[in-house]
């Protein structure tokens, strides 16, 4: 299958950052399919080959599972070309045609690594130049617009040029092995599933932690913020794996359908749960691994006075008869004690206990997203004393490692993604009438902080978040992870 991938945005920080590492280990998997053809759009004037020599720099400072050599970057460097583009005017989408009507190859893929304001203007030019015939296929990063209106308008643009099994809504998350395994644990095995339910399980918990501060995109995220840059789309995605029911079948539209289902049945916010139940945050000065950083305020970028949030906690239920009363929390945040991304499953305790034994941290799966990948299952077991004498209950850990059980060569997110594009497969991305109940969702938090002078609360850099977000869940009789 010959393609070619348009990659919008082609020397930005989401292109060298993670795009290209992932077309390259696809590459050195043998997995990209031959006969391809990836051209970098840019404002800048670069030749083909100092394209391929930026690439090979930027190289330096990502991950790979090892540092390409100049024979195996050379051989893929021979796909990699350059046409600058201004994309916000139509005199340079006619070049774009031209040069990919010349090669007329099989499927033409358009990844827009853009500012979402671009969007619709790149859709309504390629369109202008007959670009959207029945072999391309648009692939859309978020954050897909600011709020639910805007969503809303870029998607009917874009659904009016292009069908919806050719538009990509990409959340990269759903690409994560960890979150692949998810499924399979909840509907490939029957060891799970039937105590997935109320009866079972006394609450989860999602957590997507980061030590980073801003960086270097201070501008960008003080117009953003944690919850349309992580609650609205990643968190939100891996709370519909967790809820929804069990699909009829593994094709795209079966599993969207299951995920709608729990978005639509959230919890409505109100006035009341708005205040107790949403907890917003914003780091200040501290240390992260005994290195002293700066408050958000002083970063490079960001409003002296801004009140954009860089951290949320909440407290949310799905109104179904499968879960009516157990409470999902969600929290995320830049800054935290630790870089981690897991999910914590805590079941209910034994009806009646008839050992003499603090359960701890037993009957409780956690899902490890990053940077570790894989499982833990928390247990009470009895061991016995070197004298064979029974000691007391205590809590015991297995470990599924996917790491080191299927090794280097596992595929990456953003690879597993960029090739079911390359195939057509939708099942990992978000279909319109998803997201948009996510944006619904979302915006009355977004509303009831617009009209909230206070702004969010503040933590110092390397704790995990304000100290509200601890007593949210204690309310509950709960506790996060760490503090148990």
């Amino acid at each position: 299958m010959s393609f070619d991938l348009v990659l919008f945005g082609g020397t930005g920080d989401l292109a060298w950052r993670k795009l290209m590492p992932a077309l390259f280990q696809a590459f050195r998997h043998g997995s990209l399919p031959e006969g391809g053809r990836i051209i970098g759009v840019g404002r800048d004037d670069h030749s083909d080959d100092e394209y391929r020599a930026l690439i090979q720099s930027r190289f330096e400072n990502v991950e790979l599972d090892k540092r390409p050599t100049e024979d195996e970057f050379a051989r893929f460097a021979a796909l990699l070309h350059f046409q600058r583009m201004d994309l916000s005017g139509e005199q340079d989408y006619p070049r774009l045609a031209q040069i990919l009507r010349d090669r007329n190859a099989d499927t033409v893929v358009m990844y827009l690594a853009t500012a979402p304001a671009l969007f619709t203007t790149v859709c309504e030019q390629l369109a202008a130049v007959g670009l959207n015939t029945a072999n391309t296929r648009i692939v859309l990063e978020k954050p897909l617009g600011h709020d639910l209106a805007s969503n809303r308008a870029i998607n009917q643009t874009v659904c009016g040029i292009f069908s919806e099994r050719q538009v990509f809504r990409i959340d990269h998350y759903l690409g994560k092995p960890a979150v692949q395994n998810l499924f399979a644990l909840r509907f490939g095995n029957a060891l799970f599933e039937p105590l997935w339910r109320r009866e079972h399980i006394a609450n989860i918990q999602i957590t997507i932690a980061e030590e980073l501060g801003v960086e270097k995109r201070g501008a960008f995220y003080d117009t953003t913020g944690a919850l349309r840059d992580m609650v609205q789309n990643h968190a939100l995605q891996l709370l519909c794996a967790l809820g929804m029911e069990p699909p009829i079948n593994s094709h795209a539209d079966a599993i969207r359908d299951e995920k709608l289902k729990v978005l639509r049945s959230l919890r409505p916010w109100t006035p009341a749960t708005l205040v107790s139940d949403v907890i917003r945050g914003q780091y200040g000065p501290g240390k992260i691994d005994g290195t002293a950083v700066p408050g958000y305020r002083t970063e490079e970028g960001v409003d002296p006075d801004s009140h954009t949030e860089t951290f949320v906690a909440l407290r949310t239920e799905i109104l179904n008869w499968r879960w009516a009363g157990v409470p999902f929390y969600i929290r995320t945040g830049k800054r935290l004690g630790d870089r981690d991304a897991h999910i914590v499953v805590n079941f209910r305790p034994t009806p009646h206990a008839i050992f003499d034994s603090d359960i701890g941290k037993a009957n409780r799966l956690v899902i490890n997203l990053q940077p570790r990948d894989g499982l833990e299952l928390h247990l009470l077991a009895q061991g016995r004393d070197n004298r064979g004498k029974p000691q007391a209950l205590a809590p015991v850990q297995l470990d599924l490692d996917f790491d080191m059980r299927f090794g280097a060569q596992r595929v990456g997110a953003y690879e597993r993604l960029l090739l079911d594009v390359l195939d057509g497969r939708l099942n990992l991305f978000v279909r319109s009438d998803e997201q948009e109940e996510a944006w619904r969702w979302v915006e009355p938090i977004m509303q009831a902080w617009q009209a909230d002078s206070q702004g969010p609360r503040l933590y110092a850099s390397g704790t995990w978040g304000p100290s509200a977000s601890s007593a949210m869940i204690a309310r509950d009789g709960f506790c996060w992870s760490e503090e148990s």
